[in-house]
C-alpha cells in the first residue's frame, strides 16, 4: 500500500508544471530541477503507483487521466499546506515566502507522528524513525515556518497553537494526496479506505443498511467506522481523520463544516413491554411522575427531553447515560422511561421487548444528515458511499412506514 508521504513532494509538485508546460525540459526549468532528475522522478512515481502519468511523444508530453487526477489532488494538497502555514505564521516572525514548497515528505510524516504521539519517543516508535530523526524533522519545520511548533509541558511535549494548525493542514494535505493515489489508480488499484464518523442515531439502522449495500458494490474498499458524539467527531472531521460524519445536524453549524439533510426524525418515549403506562392515555403530568434514563446535561437529546417538560419540575433521572445500548438494557429490566429515536430501538420494538409510550410528541423533531468539510471533494468511492446513505435513508423510511 502506497502512503501519501511515500511519494516525493518535489516530484509531485512538478506534475503541474509538466502539464502546464507540455515539455519535460521547460517543466524541469520551472520546477528548479534538471531534466534527468525530473525524468527519473516521474518514472519513480509511475513505478510506485503502477500507472502511466504522462504519454511521451516527439513534440512533448501530455498527461494521462491518472496524471491529471493526481496533479489536481496535489495542487489541493499544497493549497492546504499553504493555508496552514499562513495561519500558523500570524503574529510570528517573518519567514520564507512559500514555506510549503520547502517541506519534505519525511518531515511531514515525522511531524504527524509527533503530533499524534505528543512526544519524540512515541513518534519514533510509531514511525520506525529514530528519535533524533523525528526531532530533526520537527525542528526543520519550525525553521521553515519561522515559528515554534512544539513546546515542553511538564515532562512531555505539546503542540503550540501554530503546531496544531500545521498538523491539521498536513493531515488534510495527506488526505488529498491519498485521494489522488486512489483516483490515479482507478479500477486497477486497491479500493482504498473511507472513514465515517457515526453519531448515535445513525448506528442502529441507517449506517448498517447503507454499509451492507456499499460492500456489495465496493468489496475492496475498507470502511472505518468511528463512533462518537458530535463534539467528539467534529474535530477529527475538520482534521481529515474522518471523511464523513452521519447523525443529527446542528442548527449552529461551525465554520468549515457543510451539512446535507437526509431525513427528519421524530423522537418518541419508550418503555418495556407491559410497562404500567403502555397502551393507555398518558399526559405530561403522568410522564413527569415517572423515573427516566436520559443522556447527560448539555446533549441535544437531553435538551429535547427537558423541553418536553418546559414550565414544570423535571422528572426524576436516577441514571444519566449516553449509551443507547445500556439504555435499551435498562428499559427491558425496569420501569424506567427514555426519549429516543424509533430507529435506535427498532430491533427491540420489533422483537416485542420495548414499546412506545404515550402520544406522538409535538416539536421533538431532529434533522438527520451528513456533515463534511467545506470544500471537500470526495473520491469516487466516497461519493458512492454518500449515494448509499441517501438511498438507505429513503429505504429505511419506507420500511418503517410501510
Amino acid at each position: 500500500m502506497t502512503r501519501p508521504f511515500d511519494l516525493n513532494l518535489r516530484h509531485l509538485r512538478a506534475l503541474g508544471q509538466v502539464i502546464a508546460q507540455g515539455s519535460l525540459n521547460r517543466a524541469a526549468e520551472a520546477a528548479g530541477l534538471s531534466q534527468p532528475a525530473l525524468t527519473q522522478g516521474l518514472a519513480k512515481l509511475e513505478k510506485q503507483l503502477g500507472v502511466t502519468l504522462f504519454d511521451r511523444h516527439s513534440d512533448g508530453v501530455t498527461p494521462s487521466a491518472a496524471g491529471t487526477a493526481l496533479a489536481e489532488r496535489v495542487a489541493r494538497a499544497f493549497d492546504q499546506l499553504a493555508a496552514a502555514t499562513r495561519r500558523s505564521a500570524r503574529g510570528g516572525t517573518r519567514g520564507f515566502a512559500r514555506p510549503e514548497l520547502l517541506m519534505t515528505a519525511t518531515q511531514l510524516d515525522a511531524f504527524l507522528h509527533f503530533a499524534d504521539a505528543q512526544g519524540f519517543a512515541g513518534a519514533a516508535a510509531a514511525s520506525g524513525m529514530s528519535q533524533p530523526a523525528v526531532h530533526r524533522s520537527v525542528r526543520e519545520l519550525e525553521q521553515v515556518c519561522a515559528t515554534p511548533l512544539a513546546e515542553r509541558r511538564g515532562r512531555g511535549m505539546a503542540l503550540t497553537p501554530a503546531g496544531r494548525t500545521l498538523a491539521r493542514g498536513v493531515r488534510l494535505a495527506a488526505s488529498e494526496i491519498a485521494a489522488g493515489i486512489a483516483e490515479a489508480r482507478g479500477d486497477e488499484g486497491v479500493g482504498g479506505r473511507i472513514a465515517i464518523g457515526a453519531m448515535p442515531l445513525s448506528r442502529a439502522l441507517l449506517l448498517p443498511h447503507s454499509l451492507a449495500q456499499f460492500l456489495r458494490e465496493e468489496p475492496r474498499t475498507v470502511v472505518d467506522v468511528v463512533e462518537g458524539s458530535w463534539r467528539e467527531l467534529v474535530d477529527p472531521l475538520l482534521d481529515g481523520i474522518i471523511d464523513i460524519m452521519v447523525g443529527a445536524l446542528r442548527d449552529d453549524c461551525p465554520p468549515g463544516v457543510e451539512q446535507v439533510p437526509l431525513f427528519t426524525d421524530r423522537l418518541a418515549i419508550f418503555g418495556r413491554r407491559g410497562h404500567p403506562l403502555a397502551g393507555g392515555a398518558v399526559d405530561l403530568d403522568t410522564l413527569a411522575a415517572q423515573s427516566w434514563v436520559v443522556g447527560p446535561v448539555g446533549t441535544p437529546l437531553r435538551a429535547h427531553w427537558e423541553a418536553l417538560f418546559a414550565g414544570r419540575a423535571l422528572p426524576s433521572v436516577p441514571i444519566e447515560c449516553g449509551s443507547v445500548m445500556v439504555i435499551r438494557g435498562l428499559l427491558v429490566q425496569s420501569d424506567l422511561l427514555t426519549l429516543l429515536s424509533p430507529d435506535q430501538v427498532a430491533l427491540e420494538v420489533g422483537a416485542g421487548m420495548l414499546e412506545r409510550i404515550g402520544p406522538q410528541l409535538p416539536g421533538a423533531v431532529r434533522t438527520i444528515g451528513i456533515s463534511t468539510r467545506a470544500g471537500w471533494r470526495p473520491t469516487a468511492s466516497q461519493a458512492r458511499m454518500i449515494d448509499m446513505l441517501h438511498r438507505a435513508s429513503k429505504e429505511t423510511r419506507l420500511h418503517k412506514n410501510g
